[in-house]
């Protein structure tokens, strides 16, 4: 899929100025971040439980190469097949090909973010497969031809209202004349037409949550159970999964599937954990006939041996964009790729370049509340500090951003003289902003003073201030 994140400051804008997505947006913060709260202090063992995940997927990244192998032979001795793909185009002509072998006419799809990374919709269409999405999210966002905004919930910009009228452009000739306002109902409307799809489609697609090694099997977890049907009634199922993706045992799965329900929308756990294992065997009752695995690399091993290997502890979650006030300013189209928010602009510039995702570790505030809410640890300010470093290194930054950086490294290198400057300035905006008590316009400060005033700076600076309590503290 082509990024667009060069894209990152006119789609901020857009976003910025739509009442419906901040209406949205407004709910997110509500919901996931408050249930996410109430989740883990329920739990007393929730941080030890962080620091047990952080290092189940120290020791399989340090044995990665090990326990893919391992895994690759668990799925074979089980009957089913792994296939290698390093591009998103090379897995996406692997799955085209699978399903050409299968004489397949209709393709579904589960939810699945690596999916999306690898564009496999678009590659499936142009196959000539009709393919649907069987998550309610996705199905929505299919409808609308448009990209997931967030990686748990997708559609979470759209309105009931616009639900509302998608389904009645597009299940009109499925029998549903009535619009339908109920969020209920329109679930069940959906589950009615997709309904259909389910039983006759020849290939079933999902992703993974996690791969064990130890046993072959995949996981995913859902709170519709579309994912069970979409690996089970049609007769070949493919599983699309990221290298890093992979865990040695059982017992560490266990661990991760607390932190997961947990981190993502507040749950103790997700109403459907599914492992799968291999086609259908002589005993089962239901089951596909062929299995196979799709492994796809895509920049990690890159990344697993620079400094952005702790990114590949992700879990996908979701939490660290539910925290971040930008990802909450802005929401998730606006990062012009498949991974918003904070592990969005740490992945992205790692998967399509640096050159092309040049906005995107600058859209962090750094006050760090990703890392603290991450349930598996990964130090993301320090990681959008690297690709910040990275950038200015390859002169990636515009010429006025170095200029001005050039200026601020000039005083910061001379604190005294910066501490004079500061206090002329100080005592000038005092001066001048004394009457209104703020600026609402100021030179070079357009990019604040265009959404928000600039109060008038008042009393000491912080470097007075700060003398005059360190004097307090010895008298």
């Amino acid at each position: 899929m082509e990024s667009k994140s060069h894209d990152f400051k006119v789609r901020s804008g857009q976003a910025l100025k739509d009442p419906f997505l901040q209406s949205a947006l407004e709910n997110l913060s509500l919901g996931f971040v408050e249930s996410r709260r109430k989740c883990a202090e329920a739990l007393p063992e929730f941080e030890a439980l962080r620091d047990l995940g952080k290092n189940i997927y120290d020791h399989t990244l340090e044995n990665l190469d090990f326990y893919l192998r391992r895994y690759e032979e668990k799925v074979i001795e089980s009957g089913g097949h792994v296939h290698w793909a390093s591009t998103p185009d090379e897995a996406c002509r692997i799955a085209t090909d699978i399903c050409d072998q299968a004489k397949a006419k209709k393709v579904i799809r589960g939810k699945s973010m690596i999916g999306e990374e690898m564009g496999i919709n678009d590659a499936l269409d142009e196959a000539g497969f009709e393919t649907t999405e069987t998550d309610l999210g996705e199905y929505i966002l299919q409808l609308a031809e448009e990209p997931p905004s967030h990686i748990v919930a997708p559609a979470i910009h759209k309105t009931k209202d616009e639900i509302s009228d998608l389904f009645q452009v597009y299940h009109a000739d499925r029998g549903f004349t009535e619009r339908q306002t109920e969020r209920t109902a329109l679930v069940q409307e959906a589950r009615q037409v997709l309904r259909e799809s389910f039983i006759s489609a020849d290939v079933g697609i999902t992703g993974a949550n996690f791969l064990i090694a130890e046993t072959g099997s995949n996981i995913i977890v859902t709170n519709e159970g579309n994912g069970d049907l979409t690996c089970t009634l049609p007769k070949v199922h493919i599983v699309t999964a990221a290298i890093d993706k992979v865990i040695p045992s059982v017992e560490d799965a266990m661990v991760l599937l607390r932190l997961l329900g947990r981190s993502a929308t507040g749950q103790e756990i997700t109403a459907y954990t599914t492992f799968t294992t291999g086609p259908k065997r002589a005993e089962d009752d239901d089951g596909p006939e062929e299995y196979h695995v799709i492994l796809l690399d895509n920049g990690r091993s890159t990344m697993l041996a620079n400094e952005f290997r702790d990114m590949l502890r992700c879990i996908r979650c979701g939490a660290c964009m539910n925290h971040c006030p930008v990802y909450g300013s802005v929401g998730g189209h606006a990062y012009g790729w498949v991974y918003p928010g904070p592990m969005g602009s740490v992945l992205t510039p790692m998967m399509v370049g640096l050159d092309k995702a040049v906005d995107l570790p600058n859209a962090c505030t750094l006050n760090g509340r990703c890392q603290d809410v991450c349930p598996v640890r990964i130090p993301l300010p320090k990681l959008l500090r690297a690709h910040r470093t990275w950038q200015h290194e390859r002169k990636f930054n515009s010429s006025v951003f170095r200029f001005g950086l050039g200026i601020w490294t000039f005083f910061a290198r001379h604190p005294n003289l910066y501490q004079f400057c500061t206090r002329i300035v100080m005592s000038v905006m005092g001066s001048l902003g004394r009457r209104k008590g703020v600026f609402n316009r100021m030179p070079f400060a357009g990019g604040w003073t265009q959404a928000r005033d600039l109060p008038t700076p008042q009393g000491k600076t912080f470097q007075a201030a700060w003398r005059a309590k360190q004097r307090e503290k010895k008298q």
